[in-house]
């Protein structure tokens, strides 16, 4: 290390392109028994180090030590440059005032460039302080300046920071253009740390504009260039965060944030980052449905944020705080003037949460009956319906919807409604992953409720099923994104695949498996994101119904002499829509809280049963299906006429067994996320060929036995036997077969149903691998346990095994949504086999089949235990 002037200076830009390298060269500097400017220039470097990445007390003292030197130097331009960073440390600090006099003690001590940079330094300052106006002022003050002096480094940062304060104040399209001008000057750098959160940059530019796949995309670019250099990613974790919500990823978010917080508490980092870390913690939270958690991380925020002086970043904790306890049930007048007065002071900062504000304060007054109240507020928060980002639209036709419910018009609240879910379906094309399509749906649960509430009360039970129909399972009603070939995403899978094959082998052995087990969690986080990042290219057709518009008289006419239920909820109530004979009728179900347990019930009734010896749980099982189906069915049982029928039921209630239902029984009965799917289903047409594809997958108590048996009713089947039966294989057969029988292990995953798998010879067969599908088999039956359980998730929205296949061309599916005695599941499948080889449907085979079955608790409760899906 010399001692020149120029390469002590050069250590300044070093720190965002090396920052190891220039904390270790600056530490030794101050070895070398430097003079006071050199010295100076060492402490600068090693605070912005420690501010930025390390302990801020230890950054206060560094700076304010190279303060000192400066002014021993006599360095008026050196002085002001420390002053500009220690500002920003202060303010970091939470201590705003001493920051801002820094700022000003900087700007009177420099000149030209060096004052521009500190100016450079107070916008950015006043940009985390929320004073968006006042950063806005000083970096356009900066910008010339610095452009004038040909410094590249700061200029970019400048563009940067100005686009960063353009996304505060709503100006996308000035954003994206002067994060494109500095993105063309950090290329010319080495800036590395810097080109990274130019990145960064981008994906919050992508996220505000709509494009979520492309922010994730562009922020996980971001942390693995900021995971290279080694240093903290906070802000990073704060913008993921956001956009994670937005994709209705609440609760990952809020893990996210709380992990952030804790690492912050460990090296004692900045005290601005943690406030906005807790305020993004308590949106997670609300929005996933934990008010307690929400109050609890929005209160310190809030106090933190006082204690800064960060009036816009307080109110929008306060506004957390006051959605979060209204959530508890805790409205008040005095909630109301609250919401309204933090919606005035958002809308004074041009803060895009604004009508967030008025629609919160619209609908205390609502529930308080404060109809003069709402109607101002709700019509002040609806003028946000026409521009913005899509959730920012919606938020405005929700209160737009609300203002013409208080006002007593039906038509309104409809038409609002049909705006407001068109806005979120425009947003769910751009999501490739069927992953985030389902979750997003989320957003739109509110418009989705009021319409069906409406209908119920005035527009009669056809019109009720329209409005069902418009939100019932449109995820599945398009295919997931699929790029023509992503190698990663491929790499991933195998990487997995192997990985969970090891951990599962070691398992059986009785060795231990945390690493492998660790190394798996890592490699589904990489297969996940890689998903998560396409975009969709599908379009939703004419209107967004999923293709064409919901036809209730379509859907009558192809039922013929059948009857399909659909079972819609209301204010937790079930209404059944019995369709069939030309009309609709409705019928009051029981409440779906008592469905729910009473399915629980039944599920862990089949668990005892699939395990011989148990025999006398059969009559509870048998019991528990009587009270289902009042509560289910209600009156609607008596009118269901001799015909096959389709189920419809909400997602909450996937899990129910039809067939012990006592009405439904003997019937043939076929279950379907939504009338509209199986109406597609119906109209599918089976491949050219009728291949038939039989796998066994090793590890079955029974081996399979069916499979053998099964082959020698078609005339030269494809078998894959155990050893044989290799994921890639696999998927190639099944890739447009006619009919698949695959009999496996099945694992459900709650934790993450897009891994639920089947056990192949060389690991697990998971639902990303069935997405890689052109076309899925016409029907496929998995004879294996769990292979039916799904995820609930977004609004009515499932997520698993069966409704991976349903969107790529399957017709029909036939599992078991509870775990079944594998012995007892040969008798049932050769049945079955015998049913579909003369020519019926999977549910009329079904029907036959458990019929066929030995007259036992054993295999009653297999029977039980398998639903037919689809319409083929």
């Amino acid at each position: 290390m010399t001692a020149g002037n120029d390469s002590v200076l050069e250590l300044l830009p070093m720190v965002f392109a090396a920052p190891g390298d220039a904390l270790s060269r600056a530490e030794g500097v101050l070895d070398t028994d430097p003079t006071p400017l050199h010295a100076s220039v060492a402490h600068q470097v090693i605070g912005i180090w420690q501010r930025d990445w390390g302990d801020m007390r230890l950054a206060l003292d560094h700076l304010r030590r190279a303060r000192d030197l400066a002014a021993r130097a006599d360095s008026a331009e050196r002085e002001a440059d420390v002053l500009g960073t220690l500002g920003v440390a202060l303010v970091h600090a939470g201590r705003t005032r001493q920051g801002l006099a820094a700022f000003e003690r900087g700007v009177e001590r420099g000149t030209g460039h060096t004052r521009a940079r500190v100016m450079y330094r107070r916008a950015y300052s006043l940009w985390v302080l929320g004073h968006h106006r006042e950063a806005l002022e000083d970096v356009r003050r900066t910008i010339p300046v610095l452009r004038q002096a040909d410094d590249v480094i700061w200029t970019a940062r400048a563009l940067t920071l100005r686009a960063t304060v353009h996304l505060a104040l709503g100006a996308v399209e000035r954003a994206e253009a002067d994060f494109t001008a500095a993105e063309a000057l950090w290329d010319t750098t080495g800036q590395e740390h810097d080109k990274a959160d130019a990145v960064e940059s981008r994906g919050l530019a992508a996220f505000r504009s709509g494009d979520v796949p492309a922010a994730l995309r562009l922020l996980d670019e971001a942390e693995e260039r900021y995971a290279k250099l080694g240093t903290p990613t906070f802000m990073l974790n704060i913008r993921r965060c956001e956009v994670l919500m937005a994709a209705g990823l609440a609760p990952e978010a809020l893990a996210e944030a709380d992990a952030a917080i804790g690492v912050l508490d460990g090296i004692g980092g900045q005290s601005t980052r943690k406030a906005e870390l807790l305020l993004t913690a308590a949106r997670a939270a609300r929005l996933a449905g934990d008010p307690g958690t929400a109050i609890a991380r929005a209160a310190v925020a809030e106090r933190l944020f006082a204690g800064q002086r960060r009036t816009w970043w307080e109110t929008h904790a306060r506004l957390v705080l006051i959605e979060a306890r209204v959530a508890t049930g805790r409205g008040s007048g005095r909630l109301v003037a609250d919401a309204a007065r933090l919606a005035e002071r958002l809308a004074s900062f041009q803060a895009p949460a604004a009508p967030q504000a008025w629609l919160l304060a619209g609908r205390i007054a609502l529930d308080l009956n404060w109809t003069t109240d709402a109607e101002r507020y709700l019509q002040i928060a609806a003028r946000s319906r026409r521009s913005g980002p899509p959730l920012a639209r919606m938020t405005g036709w929700a209160a737009q919807a609300l203002w013409a419910r208080a006002t007593g018009s039906g038509r309104g609240v409809l038409e609002a409604c049909r705006r407001g879910l068109d806005v979120l379906d425009d947003h769910r094309t751009t999501l490739g992953a069927s992953e985030l399509r389902a979750r997003a749906t989320a957003q739109g649960a509110e418009l989705a409720a009021l319409a069906q509430e409406v209908s119920l009360e005035r527009g009669g039970p056809r019109q009720l099923l329209v409005w069902s129909e418009r939100w019932r399972a449109t995820a599945l009603s398009t295919p997931p994104t699929r790029p023509p070939a992503d190698p990663a995403l491929l790499s991933g899978l195998t990487a997995f695949r192997v990985i969970a094959a090891r951990a599962e082998a070691a398992r059986m052995d009785g060795r231990p498996v945390p690493t492998l087990e660790r190394e798996q969690r890592r490699l589904e986080r990489e297969v996940r994101s890689r998903t998560l990042h396409i975009r969709g290219v599908t379009p939703w057709g004419g209107d967004r119904f999923g293709g064409d518009r919901f036809d209730a008289g379509r859907l009558l006419e192809g039922l013929g002499d059948g009857r399909l239920v659909e079972l819609a909820v209301l204010d937790g109530r079930v209404q059944v829509l019995l369709c069939g004979g030309g009309r609709v009728r409705r019928f009051p179900g029981g409440l779906l809280a008592e469905a729910e347990r009473e399915a629980e019930h039944v599920q862990a009734g089949l668990r005892r049963l699939a395990h011989p010896g148990a025999e006398a749980r059969l009559p509870v099982v048998e019991a528990a299906g009587r009270r289902l189906e009042e509560l289910l069915l209600g009156e609607a049982a008596r009118h269901l006429g001799p015909g096959p029928l389709v189920v419809v039921p909400p997602a909450r209630l996937h899990r129910v067994p039809w067939a012990l239902l006592p009405s439904l029984r003997e019937r043939v009965v076929s279950v379907s996320p939504s009338a509209s799917g199986w109406l597609r289903a119906r109209e599918t047409e089976p491949p050219p060929g009728g291949r038939q594809v039989l796998v066994r997958g090793p590890g079955l108590a029974s081996c399979g036995a069916e499979v053998p048996e099964v082959a020698g009713r078609y005339g030269r089947p494809i078998v894959l036997e155990q050893e044989d039966a290799h994921v890639s294989r696999v998927l190639q057969e099944l890739d447009g077969a006619a009919l698949a029988h695959i009999a496996a292990h099945g694992t459900f995953r709650g934790d993450s149903p897009m891994f639920s798998s089947l056990r192949m010879a060389d690991g697990p067969l998971i639902v990303h691998d069935f997405e890689r599908l052109a076309r899925s088999p016409y029907r496929i039956i998995l004879s294996s346990c769990d292979t039916a359980r799904l995820a609930s998730v977004g609004a009515d929205e499932l997520l698993g095994l069966v409704t991976a296949l349903l969107p790529l061309g399957t017709a029909g599916v036939l599992a078991s949504s509870a775990p079944v005695n594998d012995a007892a599941v040969v008798p049932l499948m050769l049945a079955l086999h015998k049913g579909i080889s003369a020519g019926l449907s999977l549910a009329e085979a079904l029907r036959d089949a458990r019929a066929a079955l030995p007259d036992d608790a054993l295999h009653q409760a297999t029977g039980w235990a398998f639903t037919a899906f689809g319409a083929a």
